[in-house]
């Protein structure tokens, strides 16, 4: 084999080995499997629709700080994922929701809202919590645009 070839070779099995997020990589990641009732009951203990809304769930009772409550579930073009669930919960400020800036955010940090419950909720809980809304999104196509035919002379 020929240094070129060698060099190559090297090249590849660097430029390979730089793909990898190593420890910070989300492989072999993996929760048991929840159960939706004990769910649906972590989701009111914490009440959770003082500042969300969830089709089928009464929250005419419950005062909030809100204005304009955050729609949880639905249907979208995009998949919700288990992750992106757990996420959320844990970790509110990944990714803020699209609804009115000044409602969901702080002024002063642009964090989100909403109290951070990892010393509050257990695994148990977190686990549960999602396997009850996860069924609540729902994928649908995204709408068909339809075009003219075009005439070309």
């Amino acid at each position: 084999m020929n240094k070129v070839n060698i060099c190559i070779i090297a090249s590849l099995i660097a430029l390979l080995m730089g793909c990898g997020k190593g420890a910070d990589s989300p492989t072999g990641f993996s929760l048991p499997e929840g159960n939706v009732d004990a769910g649906k009951l972590v989701f009111i203990k914490h009440q959770c629709m003082a500042c969300h809304t969830l089709d089928g769930m009464d929250d005419s009772t419950i005062d909030s700080p809100l204005t304009t409550k955050i729609r949880l579930g639905g249907a979208s073009p995009k998949i919700t994922t288990y992750a992106e669930l757990v996420t959320s919960i844990i970790n509110p400020s990944h990714r803020i929701s699209k609804g009115p800036k000044w409602e969901t955010t702080n002024e002063d940090t642009g964090e989100s809202l909403m109290q951070n419950y990892n010393d509050v909720m257990t695994v148990t809980e977190l686990i549960d919590i999602v396997a009850f809304l996860q069924p609540e999104y729902r994928v649908t196509p995204m709408p068909y645009t339809p075009y003219s035919h075009y005439y070309i002379p």
